[in-house]
């Protein structure tokens, strides 16, 4: 039952996420050889104001 967290600064589309999720799941199984039904994808959306990169939130990259 492979499980995969996926965390993303948040402004991705349903859309992109729908397609990660389909192309994630389909090398799953093909490399784990599971059923698609096995796999679970949890997308974790941070807050541009909960998550910095080399000590400067995300929020704040373009000022």
């Amino acid at each position: 039952m492979p499980r995969v967290t996926i965390q993303l600064v948040e402004g991705r589309t349903v859309q992109q996420k729908r397609e990660m999720a389909r192309e994630i799941t389909e090398s799953i199984t093909r490399i784990c050889d599971v059923p698609k039904t096995a796999v679970t994808i949890y997308f974790d959306d941070m807050p541009k104001d909960s998550y910095s990169k080399a000590g400067i939130l995300v929020c704040d990259e373009n000022k």
